[in-house]
């Protein structure tokens, strides 16, 4: 069973061996939200089902009269891209075949920003078995990996059944409870900029949660795109930390998605495992009453 990541040839091997598995496409592109279903029909690893952050993996809400997007009252979280709830992600992966007897490998092209958001719902859905191809679709690629643009074929129905949550969800509440406390430290997933508050494209306000420290995402992979080894990433968090617990942190970015590559970095650096505020900064400004910092 595969847990965190898998490298490309452990992937091969495990086809080989007919175990059940199942692979995930995750390439996204927030500019751009139909070019990842774009790019994964005229190249994806065979056989791999496509999930969509934005039709999969994020809640779809309510659209009232006036055209106004609401978050759907069953959603797990608020934000731009809220969380389902788990009982209708368990409907989604029912949907696509995905039972609880399969080893789930995930991907992407864009540097395990996207499927770090599958990878984690499906331990928040009590499924440990999923794990990160390290490196992506680049990787697999430059190793010999084929590719297809064939239409996958359907998937028979599954009963995919919850188990209990195997990662923690924090909340804002939580999250504002626990401001300036010893017992939550905040890390930011987002870009230096971002951070500052110096340029914001996304969000309405411009700044970030007061305390927070900033490790955005990027920085756990190397220049080979694969995910920095461990030894290293313990030293780098524990220099970002500065002495607090790694079991306090609360991570998050703008919205949920680019904070789980941190997740998944302390981890591997065997500092886990820790929370996702999934709301991130593009609920938390939304108040106007809640605290903001810049610089």
């Amino acid at each position: 069973m595969y847990t965190t990541l898998i490298q490309i040839e452990e992937l091969k091997a495990l086809q080989s061996t007919g175990a059940p598995l199942m692979i995930f496409d995750c390439s996204f592109d927030l500019m751009n939200p139909a070019a990842g279903e774009e790019q994964y029909r005229k190249a994806h690893i065979p056989g791999a089902v496509y999930a969509s952050l934005d039709a999969a993996l994020t809640d779809e809400g309510i659209v009232d009269a006036d055209g106004t997007l609401h978050p759907h009252p069953d959603a797990a979280s608020g934000g731009r891209h809220p969380l389902p709830s788990r009982e209708k992600f368990a409907m989604w992966l029912s949907g696509v075949g995905f039972t609880n007897e399969m080893q789930a490998v995930v991907y992407d092209r864009n540097g395990a920003n996207y499927c770090g958001r599958l990878w984690w719902m499906l331990k928040w859905a009590g499924h440990d078995a999923v794990a990160v191809l390290d490196g992506g679709l680049q990787a697999w690629q430059a190793a010999g990996g084929g590719v297809t643009d064939r239409q996958e074929a359907s998937h028979f129905q599954s009963n995919f059944r919850l188990g209990p949550p195997l990662r923690r969800l924090a909340t804002t509440q939580e999250v504002e409870r626990g401001l300036g406390q010893p017992g939550q430290v905040l890390v930011d997933a987002r870009g230096a900029p971002r951070f500052k508050g110096e340029v914001e494209p996304l969000d309405p306000v411009a700044g970030h949660i007061p305390g927070a420290l900033n490790r955005p995402f990027g920085q756990n992979l190397g220049a080979d795109g694969r995910f920095k080894p461990a030894d290293q990433l313990r030293l780098e968090f524990q220099q970002l930390l500065g002495g607090r617990d790694p079991a306090t942190v609360v991570h998050h970015c703008g919205s949920g998605v680019s904070a789980v590559p941190n997740v998944i970095a302390m981890e591997l650096a065997g500092l886990g495992p820790t929370a996702l505020y999934a709301g991130s900064w593009s609920e938390w400004c939304r108040d106007p009453s809640r605290p903001v910092a810049k610089g």
